[in-house]
Formats: C-alpha cells, sequence, structure tokens
C-alpha cells in the first residue's frame, strides 16, 4: 500500500497520506481535496545518492572486515601466547 506525500494548496500544510484503493485524499487541517502531490524522498534515486550509499555500504563493510580480522589475530595471539 503506497504512501504518498502531499501539500495542500489552500492552507499549504504538508502531509503523507496511505492510499488505499479508492481513497481520496483530503488535507487532515482543512479537508481540501485540492492537494499537490510531492516526490518522496525516498523515492528519488540520483548518481549522487547512489554513490554516497555503495561509499557508505564499503565503509561499513571495510570496518567489519578490519574488525573480524583483529579478533581473528587477537585469538592467535592467545593461542600462541596462553592466557597467562
Amino acid at each position: 500500500m503506497p504512501i504518498y506525500d502531499y501539500r495542500c494548496r489552500q492552507c499549504q500544510e504538508s502531509f503523507e497520506v496511505l492510499v488505499i484503493k479508492a481513497t481520496v485524499p483530503q488535507c487532515p487541517s482543512c479537508r481540501s481535496q485540492d492537494l499537490e502531490q510531492l516526490l518522496s524522498g525516498f523515492g528519488i534515486s540520483s548518481s549522487s545518492i547512489r554513490e554516497a550509499n555503495v561509499r557508505a555500504a564499503r565503509r561499513q563493510r571495510l570496518a567489519s572486515s578490519n574488525f573480524k580480522e583483529q579478533r581473528v589475530a587477537e585469538a592467535e595471539e592467545i593461542r600462541e601466547h596462553g592466557q597467562g
């Protein structure tokens, strides 16, 4: 079920509406049906947003990989030198 963003042309209120089948959206403030449908932020994709998401995912994967390598090295050191 899609959620749409709207702005009322009468009172300028911005709001979201869960649209179910024959739902006719109306402004929650003034009840007007004279609405402008807006672009949702999560529905917009650009090359810069995609690139930023890829960079963030790579940083996260690298950080996770470094953490795992560090834990493995610590375990090997404990095995080699004993726990004291």
